[in-house]
């Protein structure tokens, strides 16, 4: 294919606004899939994608368009999902694309993802292509719709703003016309040194790593010998090709293609998204600027829920290996046994995760409360101690200070909807830093501590505002804050896997709402089970599980008070002693941290 003929692009859309649904119709209309292939979201392969109606995985596929000028066209979708957890994947993707369309509803109008992932596309220096979708449908409000794209920037002012129905069929056509004449053609030189940016991979268990690559020079080959030039690792390539969107073997890639590249490679640790791909006889001498690496925003503990730690070992570095995002290291728990601190980009991430474990490995796992990164100065120590687990948090009398962690939020929300979300906000301790308008819509700026959103923050904020808000962070610095561990005794011995940090203005509040929750959600036994939250060496909130009140000092026969309290007593003190060391809790209990509204 031609250079000037090849055009990449991707779609760039808030949540259920029909990205999809257009990526099918664009795989049909230009006969990329047989009518025997074609499904609802064809590109969202996994079963969590399915669920959610969400794309979590960005993938590609190149289609061959025959333009109404009768030349061929290559046409390179790479996929992007709309979730503001994944905003690292739309950024993966669009870093690899030309242009992208900006696609909205026209039943709920630009909404405040829509505008996260236009700025991202912008900062990327793309060609935009609006466009409306579903007007076939009797809530369609079209010309409100338009009007609010217009606003969003001043290069959409006078621009011809395309109207399909993705569902139907109807103006995708125009769309591929589009993509033709509004997005350029890839630029590059083909006789310069090769020079590829690794944008995603996968791993396979036969081929090893598989590198997702978008060609910015040169052009590669079959048994050329690779090198990536982060960590000048260097490997031959048996394979390469592009997507069809399944494989496709070729014998090269040039300038423009996107594709994929079988490095041979079994350690994730030797490709970097966002790397730079040459060759080892002619390496280019500068690399590609690529882009930041994905940041965890949100830790917790993975457990095995049937004591099988191998299978979660196993299961937990096949999600490492096939999501670039995903984080993990060992840990042990005295209560929970063997299992993993891992790292995720939101609470979104976090559930995926769990779920992608339970569909494709058979794995339920007991999680953890999610917390962040805390840096613990200590007395006379010049060095802080970093703090991602709880369980490593100091005693209380080593401590001098504690810095957490802030982040820049940028809360987009519609003006109506403004009062709710500043008071949710407020509650949740920010700083407002700015206030601003974008079209009808209002985008707040708030310094906020990490631990605040790290939680339940996003959903709390998709419920006040109607799923119309959108959140976009980036990390601003660790300040000072009054921070205490909390202990959960439970039958006098400590979990310390139900250990979590807060503000000790929080401690006591949060601290009687959890003992009451734990009451119904701790197993219970033949006896009272006390459950107790410890906070620097003090009880600040207890409740008793009820028992059973099955025992042999009241079933049969007729006993003296005495007796039966002598009995109890004994009973007591014995199955206490005996059930320290066997403590198992259900998901429940972790479920009643993780339901806090911190």
């Amino acid at each position: 294919m031609k250079q000037t003929n090849i055009r990449n692009f991707s779609i760039i859309a808030h949540i259920d606004h029909g990205k999809s649904t257009l990526a099918d119709r664009i795989m049909e209309q230009t006969h990329t899939i047989s009518p025997r292939e074609q499904k609802a979201q064809l590109l969202d392969n996994m079963q969590v994608e399915q669920e959610h109606g969400i794309t979590v995985k960005s993938r590609t596929v190149r289609n061959n368009y025959l333009a109404d000028n009768g030349q061929n066209y290559e046409y390179n979708f790479i996929d992007t999902p709309g979730h503001v957890d994944f905003s690292y994947e739309v950024s993966k993707s669009l870093a690899a694309s030309d242009g992208a369309i900006l696609l909205v509803d026209a039943t709920q109008g630009v909404q405040a993802q829509t505008v996260a992932n236009l700025r991202i596309a912008q900062q990327n220096h793309l060609a935009i292509i609006p466009v409306i979708n579903k007007i076939d449908n009797a809530a369609a409000d079209i010309e409100r719709t338009t009007a609010q794209i217009r606003q969003l920037a001043p290069e959409f002012a006078e621009i011809n703003i395309l109207k399909i129905s993705a569902k139907t069929g109807q103006g995708v056509h125009d769309v591929l016309e589009a993509i033709r004449t509004k997005i350029p053609a890839p630029q590059g030189d083909k006789d310069a040194p090769l020079k590829a940016l690794v944008f995603d991979y996968f791993y396979d268990a036969f081929k090893g790593i598989i590198a997702y690559v978008r060609i910015v020079d040169g052009q590669i080959k079959t048994n050329d010998v690779g090198l990536l030039m982060a960590e000048q690792t260097k490997f031959t390539i048996n394979e390469l090709g592009d997507f069809t969107p399944n494989m496709m073997t070729k014998s090269e890639l040039n300038i423009g293609d996107v594709g994929y590249v079988v490095t041979g490679l079994k350690d994730p640790q030797l490709v970097r998204v966002g790397d730079t791909l040459t060759t080892e006889a002619t390496p280019t001498s500068q690399p590609l600027a690529g882009y930041k690496a994905a940041k965890s925003m949100v830790f917790a503990g993975f457990y095995p829920k049937d004591n099988d730690y191998n299978a979660l070992k196993s299961a937990i570095e096949k999600l490492a290996l096939n999501d670039s995002s995903f984080r993990y290291n060992f840990e042990n728990s005295e209560a929970l046994g063997a299992g993993f601190r891992c790292g995720f980009l939101g609470m979104l991430h976090l559930q995926i995760i769990r779920e992608r474990l339970k569909d494709e490995y058979g794995l339920s796992v007991l999680t953890t409360a999610p917390n962040v990164t805390y840096y613990v100065h200590l007395k006379e120590v010049e060095e802080p101690v970093v703090v991602n687990n709880p369980i490593n948090f100091p005693d209380f009398s080593k401590i001098d200070y504690v810095e957490e962690p802030f982040i820049k939020a940028e809360i987009t929300t519609p003006n109506d909807l403004l009062s709710e979300v500043m008071k949710l906000a407020d509650r949740h301790k920010s700083t407002l830093l700015n206030m601003d308008n974008q079209a009808d819509l209002i985008v707040l700026t708030y310094k906020m501590p990490i631990s605040e959103i790290a939680y339940d923050f996003f959903n709390q904020l998709k419920s006040v505002s109607h799923g119309y808000a959108t959140l976009d962070t980036t990390f601003l610095d660790y300040e000072v804050a009054d921070l205490v561990k909390v202990s959960v005794d439970i039958n006098y011995a400590t979990v310390d896997a139900l250990s979590f940090i807060v503000h000790r203005v929080d401690a006591s509040r949060m601290t009687q709402i959890l003992v009451k929750k734990m009451k119904y959600t701790v197993p219970r036994r033949l006896y009272p089970t006390p459950v107790q939250a410890i906070v620097e060496g003090k009880s600040i909130a207890r409740v008793d599980v009820p028992p059973l009140r099955k025992n042999a000092a009241i079933s049969g026969g007729n006993k003296s008070v005495s007796k039966k309290q002598a009995l109890l007593r004994r009973q007591s003190m014995n199955k206490r002693q005996a059930a320290r060391s066997e403590i198992q809790l259900p998901q429940e209990v972790f479920n009643a941290i993780l339901e806090l509204n911190l």
